[in-house]
């Protein structure tokens, strides 16, 4: 039986909510494929203020360095919004990505159809979107030097090196080959050196890649389109202020926040969670949708334990309870049922349970084939 290691991060919020009733769907694929997940909790965030005083602890980096993929639910509220700025939340989440090097954020927005109508945006305009953001996530102004803020003036840096650049671009062009071959390199060369660069870049890199096509588009233009055509994009590649932004944005493709899960990934660690915040005003109170926090632990059998059967199960699972009409707060229309937490849960559980058989058939009839 293979085994993997896991540092589960809970969070503030709604995190453990969400994170409860991933953690049961992705028990259910260990019993269900032979695979045993072990898991090993620690406090993130503010949670993790109110104890010791900062956001993530030296012991908590240390697990999560040793850990085969780490599984953060949400973070911060406004608790903490008066702290120091390296002692928000948020500095934890910083901090953890630089460390474990995830410098690749994969943000998929793709439209259930039976969430047609959930998004503000027509039907017609949505429906088949998908979208791959993958943002550079360890560079750019969000770690630029120098940095700081005094009673007249604030500064902030944003650079980038050549490494930097190389490394996501092909990230994104080597997705793509796997989807509709299109990548999109969002920037604002027209009035930025550091996107001139990351520009010119993306072109040198392109050169290794001649199958897939490659668009270059304004950033101003580019949040403008996703909202105007979403269909046009397959992988937008962009920098880690503007890819914050966008991957945001894209969530008006899916009708909530909450059906938005990620992906970090870095040379030698990767990181899984929901593209949402903490949702502090429903947090307790069984509200919360928990398909963002699934969706990522999807990705996460595809992306790191190479389980992409399992990943269809649970994918396959979210898209069956949807088209039944099951809904939580954020998603919920005229004509549909409204569950909790727990219950959304539970229906995922019970399509999951479902597919399994015949799904791990398969997979038995192509390894002896």
């Amino acid at each position: 039986m293979k085994s993997y290691h896991l540092t589960v991060l809970p969070g503030d919020g709604i995190g453990p909510e969400i994170m409860d009733a991933a953690l049961s769907v992705l028990d259910l694929v260990g019993q269900d494929f032979n695979v045993q997940f072990d898991y090993d909790e620690a406090l993130f965030g503010g949670c993790s203020i109110d104890k010791h005083g900062v956001p993530v602890t030296d012991e908590t980096l240390k697990k999560c360095k040793q850990s085969d993929a780490v599984l953060l639910g949400a973070v911060g509220g406004p608790k903490w919004d008066d702290q120091p700025h390296d002692k928000k939340p948020e500095a934890g989440l910083l901090k953890l990505r630089e460390v474990l090097g995830l410098y690749a954020n994969l943000r998929p927005a793709k439209i259930y159809n039976a969430l047609l109508d959930a998004s503000s945006l027509r039907p017609s305009v949505i429906r088949k979107a998908d979208v791959m953001v993958v943002r550079e996530l360890t560079g750019g102004i969000y770690f630029g030097q120098p940095r700081g803020m005094d009673e007249d003036k604030a500064w902030n840096t944003l650079t980038y090196s050549k490494h930097e650049v190389e490394r996501i671009a092909r990230t994104a062009f080597e997705l793509a080959r796997k989807r509709d071959n299109r990548v999109t390199s969002v920037h604002k060369a027209n009035v930025l050196e550091s996107s001139q660069f990351w520009r010119d870049v993306v072109e040198e890199v392109h050169k290794e890649y001649s199958d897939v096509f490659l668009n270059e588009m304004y950033v101003d233009n580019a949040a403008m389109q996703l909202v105007r055509d979403p269909k046009q994009f397959d992988v937008i590649v962009t920098q880690n202020l503007f890819g914050d932004i966008l991957s945001d944005i894209s969530a008006m493709i899916t009708g909530s926040l909450g059906m938005l899960p990620s992906a970090s990934l870095g040379e030698k660690h990767a990181m899984y969670e929901p593209v949402h915040g903490t949702a502090p005003e429903i947090a307790g109170k069984n509200k919360a949708n928990p398909l963002a926090m699934i969706g990522s632990v999807a990705m996460m059998l595809d992306y790191t334990f190479d389980m992409p059967e399992a990943a269809a199960m649970v994918y396959d699972a979210i898209s069956e309870v949807l088209e039944l009409g099951f809904r939580t707060e954020d998603i919920a229309t005229r004509n549909t049922s409204l569950v909790s937490t727990t219950g959304m849960r539970d229906l995922i559980l019970e399509k999951c349970s479902d597919k399994s058989g015949t799904i791990i058939e398969m997979v038995r009839m192509s390894y002896e084939g």
